[in-house]
């Protein structure tokens, strides 16, 4: 079966009705008073509005997970995990910096799977003192051995101008346009990669 048949479902009138794509919008941070559930509902918010896939917030701190190599490896939340990536075309990662790289947290729920971040494609929302820029390096390189494709278009936020005393997110009208061209970005390749699962 190829890509246009995967893409396209035919009704049994012979009709054609499209597929839309799953994209989880990964909330990289767990700790409290985080503000990445702020910063996921405004991404998701805009991303609604398009109509071009199914958009849903997967937040880390919601499974519970166990550090790698500690717990059973039986855990629910671990199991509970891989059928989540694995329901997902793709992927909008919000993505916090933390001492010039990723978050422990975002670290170990990617170590927590394999096969289900394969052949899928990524986007990132960053935010830090530069914008999260040095933590989205280190993480393309991971995602890079998970088989994971990671778009061009990469929004990145200031905590100096984009947020209200480090707490309140209220971002420049800027951003709107890049959020919208990676979303753009990550649909194409997420659609295109379906191909090779």
């Amino acid at each position: 079966m190829g890509f246009l048949d995967r893409l396209f479902n035919k009704t049994t009138e012979g009709e054609i009705k499209m597929t839309k794509l799953n994209i989880g919008i990964i909330l990289g941070s767990t700790r409290q008073g985080r503000v990445s559930p702020q910063v996921g509902e405004w991404v998701k918010g805009i991303a609604d509005k398009r109509g071009d896939a199914n958009y849903e917030i997967v937040d880390i701190a919601d499974f519970n997970l166990p550090f790698l190599g500690e717990g059973t490896g039986t855990e629910p939340g671990l199991a509970a995990w891989n059928e989540k990536l694995a329901s997902l075309d793709g992927f909008v990662f919000i993505v916090q910096e933390y001492n010039h790289s990723i978050t422990g947290a975002l670290k170990n729920a990617l170590d927590s799977a394999r096969d289900a971040w394969y052949n899928k494609a990524a986007g990132f929302v960053s935010y830090g003192s530069t914008g999260g820029a040095r933590a989205v390096e280190h993480l393309r390189g991971i995602l890079g051995e998970l088989l994971v494709a990671d778009v061009r278009v990469h929004p990145t936020l200031s905590l100096f101008t984009d947020f209200e005393n480090g707490s309140v997110f209220k971002p420049a009208e800027l951003h709107l346009d890049n959020v919208k061209a990676m979303l753009d970005q990550v649909n194409a390749w997420s659609g295109a990669l379906k191909n090779l699962r």
